[in-house]
């Protein structure tokens, strides 16, 4: 059988077409009877079908783009355009205003989320009117298993308020946006039901989302704490097309409501790849009894195999996560200012942490392990930060969900597939 080419034709072996789109003659093969390529019958002695180069060539280019659409998807190449986070190597910019810079000014989170969804920065904090109709907050607490988990009550608390809005359907900004303010001091009021839902009633009623937090966690909104807490909302806001922002997208880009894409955002957010990311830190650090056994610790899980969580991002490979190092700050700052209580023993325990990751030459803290710092330096109890993380994102969501509204396009990548060829 003659396996040879005929190159001045065109032609080319089954190996050589298989070689060049890189895939087994297996797959060849199952192109050539699902249609996408065509095969010569071999001429002469030889009975090997050919294959043409002008065939082969863009069947290739196409099965290229594919798997660069595919790897855009994972931490890859931008997917679509958007106005509002520019990441950066210092951190995220909200519409060309660094984060870290916003946090570190004191700039109020009710101003970046205005700025976020609308791109002015009110010159003034603005106050968000506490809607009249309250949620029925103690009849939802009789629905929530006490010591429930955030990502348990979000959801419902959501849906119960969407329930009542018949408006809800209208994606104009002026309509979204009322809705928008709403839902964030919601999320926050919630926070008190697993443990005391006699809380959440003051957190719907505080004059910031950052009191809102603390009354709803038994906290006294001294201005330290507040301060803080504000620093690590602002610093959560938007991180660009991460994955909770990205499900949200979809949603709206179906012309879902606004609670609706806000939903998918929320049980996007609560995997433990993402949202739940600091209840994996927080699980490292119990295992840390004293600043002295963080060492021992990492040496431990390098000999299991297992990573030490809040710790790398893809983003921030070289100078590390710099929403980390602003955290780290403030939870040492805020420590100084409070003196010694379990707070400051947790704040060293996770400073040890990263002095020992650091020692093993392993990646930088992220967010995720900066923001149990702070959350243990504001007295906050474990657990915390991912309500808080839920509160923050939801107003760089709606930004998002804005935005899609306004592009009116549909998102709906394509599939490469990959299964067996189809019969018939």
């Amino acid at each position: 059988m003659n396996q040879s080419s005929n190159s001045e034709s065109g032609e080319l072996t089954a190996r050589q077409a298989a070689d060049l789109l890189g895939v087994k003659l297996p797959t060849l093969y199952a192109y050539v009877s699902r249609g996408l390529l065509r095969s010569l019958p071999g001429t002469g002695s030889g009975r090997a079908r050919r294959y043409l180069l002008k065939d082969v060539e863009p069947l290739r280019d196409r099965s290229r783009g594919s798997a660069a659409a595919a790897g855009a998807l994972r931490f890859g190449e931008p997917v679509l355009d958007s106005g509002i986070t520019e990441m950066t190597p210092a951190g995220p910019a909200y519409r060309g205003r660094l984060a870290t810079t916003l946090a570190r000014d004191g700039v109020g989170f009710e101003s970046v989320a205005e700025f976020l969804w609308t791109g002015i920065l009110p010159d003034s904090p603005p106050t968000w009117p506490v809607p009249e109709a309250a949620p029925r907050l103690a009849g939802l607490a009789r629905l929530v298993p006490e010591g429930a988990p955030p990502a348990s009550v979000r959801p419902l608390v959501v849906a119960a308020w969407a329930s009542r809005d018949p408006g809800r359907f209208d994606p104009r900004a002026d309509a979204v946006l009322p809705r928008a303010r709403a839902v964030t001091r919601l999320l926050a009021a919630s926070l008190a039901l697993p443990s005391s839902p006699d809380r959440a009633s003051a957190g719907w009623r505080a004059p910031t989302i950052a009191d809102a937090v603390l009354l709803a966690y038994g906290i006294e909104p001294a201005e330290s704490r507040r301060r803080a807490l504000n620093a690590m909302l602002v610093l959560m806001a938007d991180h660009e097309l991460n994955a909770s922002t990205f499900a949200a997208r979809v949603a709206a880009s179906a012309q879902a409501d606004v609670y609706a894409a806000l939903q998918a955002g929320l049980a996007t957010l609560s995997g433990p790849l993402h949202g739940g990311a600091s209840d994996q830190v927080e699980a490292v650090v119990r295992e840390i009894e004293r600043p002295e056994d963080a060492a021992r610790v990492v040496h431990e899980r390098a000999r299991r195999g297992e990573r030490v969580p809040g710790f790398g991002h893809f983003l921030y490979r070289e100078g590390g996560d710099p929403r980390a190092t602003a955290l780290m700050e403030i939870a040492w700052e805020l420590v100084g200012e409070v003196g010694s209580g379990p707070g400051s023993d947790e704040v060293a325990r996770v400073t040890a942490l990263i002095t020992a990751m650091e020692a093993a030459e392993h990646p930088k803290p992220n967010v995720d392990a900066a923001a149990v710092a702070t959350r243990a330096a504001i007295g906050l109890p474990a657990g915390a930060v991912a309500g808080i993380f839920a509160v923050a994102r939801s107003v760089g969501w709606v930004a998002h969900i804005l935005e899609q509204y306004e592009t009116g396009d549909l998102l709906r990548p394509r599939a490469r597939y990959v299964g067996p060829p189809t019969d018939g």
